[in-house]
């Protein structure tokens, strides 16, 4: 009997053995957005972990926010023959032309957090961009009491993601025909953009009742604009992504909510489904992390104590 059970752990020894070789010969590329974004800088930490506990090599292109770097840095990823590709789209369309390259030299390349529209796309690693925007639509309405003016900082032109959490937010508005958007900027999200277009917004109407943040950097900017005013009492804000100091400032008042959208679990998911793909497994073209409404109610649930 005890030399069964040896015998038994022994092949599942080598078994995991094997698996860890055949990750250690493949490598995963990424291209992220931003590299100094916090939500991405927890992405990539989320997919250097899970790639180091399951054997892969990683090699990791910068594009700060700029197409024609992100697009090279994936060229080059392709010319280096990496085993798969992990991007996020800066421009939902600009890619195209390396999802294509990549699908040709049978690489695999996969969208994470924002998505494309490119054919070649193997699949999104995504949040439920749409429905995430409804949620923070109908909790905004409930704030404002359902009637009031509402300022959209959208996030960038051409991002599919931010596309799609906007085209939520108003259609979830919509139920509320009290509810007028008065004031929409598409632009990049920095917390320096969020503060000018909250001022912006305040002084070409005075009077308006939210604004919403696609991210928390501009949420967290636009707060600072509307606490500036003098205007805390009268203006809702909200952000998204659920970064450790939005959630701080939902806590303290300063934000009134932000949608944890765990980036470094959705980091460890990509890597678990490029790793899927590679064993041969088949997955639905979207497939979705978890997301919660973070407010005063449940906040305390998500604040992390600072590192000393």
């Amino acid at each position: 009997m005890i030399r069964k059970v040896l015998v038994a752990a022994a092949a599942l020894a080598a078994i995991g053995f094997a698996g860890s070789a055949a990750a250690a010969d493949k490598t995963i590329g990424v291209a992220l957005a931003s590299d100094t974004n916090p939500f991405y800088i927890a992405m990539l930490k989320g997919i250097e972990n899970r790639a180091k506990q399951l054997g892969y090599k990683l090699s990791v292109v910068t594009a700060e926010e700029d197409v024609a770097r992100q697009l090279n840095g994936i060229n080059d990823l392709i010319a280096k023959g990496v085993d798969g590709i992990l991007a996020s789209p800066i421009d939902a369309k600009a890619l195209c032309s390396a999802f294509n390259k990549a699908k040709e030299a049978g690489i695999p390349m996969m969208a994470i957090a924002r998505g494309s529209a490119c054919k070649a796309q193997l699949l999104h690693i995504a949040v439920d961009e749409i429905r995430v925007g409804r949620e923070i639509a109908e909790w905004t309405a409930r704030k404002i009491g359902g009637k009031g003016k509402v300022a959209m900082l959208a996030g960038p032109a051409g991002a599919q993601a931010f596309m799609n959490f906007a085209r939520g937010y108003e259609e979830g508005l919509k139920g509320h025909s009290g509810i007028e958007v008065v004031y929409r900027q598409e632009l990049a999200l920095t917390r320096e953009m969020g503060l000018k277009h909250g001022e912006d917004a305040l002084v070409a109407h005075p009077d308006v009742k939210a604004i919403y943040g696609a991210n928390d950097e501009l949420g967290m900017g636009a707060a600072q604009a509307v606490a500036a005013a003098g205007k805390k009492k009268d203006v809702i804000v909200t952000g998204m992504n659920g970064i450790p100091p939005a959630v701080r400032a939902v806590k303290r008042g300063a934000m009134d909510l932000t949608v944890v959208l765990n980036p470094v679990r959705w980091g460890v998911l990509g890597v678990d489904t490029m790793d899927g793909h590679f064993k041969g497994r088949k997955h639905d073209p979207r497939v979705y992390v978890g997301h919660v409404l973070v407010d005063k109610t449940n906040v305390d649930k998500f604040i992390r104590p600072k590192k000393k």
